[in-house]
């Protein structure tokens, strides 16, 4: 079974009225099904103006590659050989 990304859910048929579909998705994420199998995810405006994007600093960067690096290398190690 696949897991979806959202609660809330949409036919392609109801996609053809798009209007009903934002209304009912507020600012959420609806995900697409064809034969209840999710075939994209249909992401309102509202949903995607709340997203604040702020510029990273090349220390911030840094400093997170620092921190994060150590918790994956077993996972570079095992693709050095692929």
């Amino acid at each position: 079974m696949e897991t979806l990304l959202t609660t809330l859910t949409a036919s392609l048929t109801e996609l053809r009225e798009p209007n009903k579909v934002i209304a009912k998705a507020g600012n959420q994420p609806v995900a697409i099904l064809n034969r209840n199998e999710a075939i994209g995810y249909f992401v309102p405006k509202s949903a995607v103006t709340e997203i604040m994007a702020v510029e990273a600093s090349n220390q911030q960067v840094t400093e997170f590659l620092q921190n994060k690096l150590p918790k994956i290398e077993h996972v570079l190690d095992y693709l050095k050989d692929k």
